[in-house]
């Protein structure tokens, strides 16, 4: 299992935009990847589990990916959030 940890810095937060993104990259792989926020977990791989979570700008979250191509899938989810959301 992969696990990393981001702040999200971008100042309107995971909204509409940057969470499709990161949906999109989560499904082109097979591994199972979660985001933690504020004691709940969602599946990346769902907008409305996503955007459920109404994270904001400073906000610690978490991201795991479990599977034959976690650590492939933990490297293009970086990207996506280092790119779009924080670091």
């Amino acid at each position: 299992m992969q696990e990393k940890t981001f702040t999200i810095t971008a100042n309107t937060g995971v909204h509409a935009r940057p969470a499709t993104l990161l949906v999109n990259k989560a499904g082109q792989f097979q591994s199972d990847i979660q985001l933690s926020y504020n004691g709940k977990s969602v599946n990346l791989k769902s907008i409305m589990g996503v955007m459920s979570l109404g994270i904001p700008k400073g906000a610690n979250i978490s991201i795991t990916a479990s599977g034959n191509d976690e650590e492939e899938a933990m490297d293009s989810v970086t990207e996506v959030m280092n790119e779009h959301l924080g670091d």
